[in-house]
């Protein structure tokens, strides 16, 4: 299993959907929301996703395709 840091902004035109939600629905990761803040026009967070290595890049590769911008993303011990 693997853990990597995810940092994430989140475009307004996405505040209607539950994409954080779909991340554990659609893929065989544990989420953990490190830190978050959301408005009507803009939204970002740092979560902490661990997997296998196959799945933790199915899911960064389910952000991109939504809109999510990842702007960074490190492995953690």
């Amino acid at each position: 299993m693997k853990k990597i840091k995810v940092e994430l902004t989140f475009p307004g035109k996405l505040k209607e959907e539950a994409i954080i939600c779909s991340l554990c629905k659609k893929f065989e990761i544990t989420l953990k929301i490190w830190e978050a803040s959301f408005s009507t026009d803009t939204g970002w967070a740092i979560i902490i996703l661990e997997g296998s290595e196959e799945e933790l890049k199915k899911s960064l590769e389910y952000l991109g395709e939504k809109g999510v911008e990842i702007t960074d993303s490190q492995i953690l011990p």
